[in-house]
């Protein structure tokens, strides 16, 4: 197979490489880029595992080929938080709230409950859940993560006021 050039902005920064067509977006930030924070779990887009922002849209990396992201701007969970070494609000919020416990599943909870928030700054219990059943984690009973996502809007509201 012959190897194809990408351009891809991640976390701010422009990155480049070269990779087969059939390497997934996921496969590529983990393998070619070093950005393990971004999990492989079920390779069929269910578990949510492998979430990332794709030009500020949350989409799963493992059902993504890296070459249809070249020229794209993607988020990873390496880059949620305001700076390198400090939380954001939807990261600060889950440690607070106890929503997660292995942690395999919270890069990409936190990647989408980012992504919701901007589009959805006051959700209901219902529309959290909605959400959520996008992922999956097997620890943690998902109470923690309804009570991580009501407090991240206050978080998040606290610093915007």
């Amino acid at each position: 197979m012959t190897d194809q050039a990408i351009a891809i902005t991640v976390n701010g920064e422009r990155r480049k490489g070269r990779t087969e067509a059939r390497t997934t977006l996921a496969d590529f930030l983990r393998d070619e880029l070093a950005l393990t924070g971004t999990h492989v779990g079920c390779e069929h887009g269910v578990c949510g595992a492998c979430t990332v922002l794709l030009d500020g849209e949350a989409v799963r990396s493992c059902l993504v080929l890296a070459v249809q992201a070249d020229g794209a701007d993607i988020t990873t969970i390496e880059g949620i938080g305001p700076e390198p070494g400090r939380l954001g609000p939807v990261q600060q919020a889950f440690m607070e709230c106890h929503g997660l416990q292995c942690g395999f599943c919270t890069p990409g909870f936190v990647v989408s409950v980012t992504s919701f928030l901007a589009e959805q700054p006051a959700p209901t219990d219902d529309e959290i859940r909605e959400m959520l059943s996008g992922n999956i984690c097997r620890c943690t009973g998902y109470q923690g993560i309804v009570a991580a996502v009501h407090r991240a809007t206050e978080l998040i509201e606290e610093a915007t006021a």
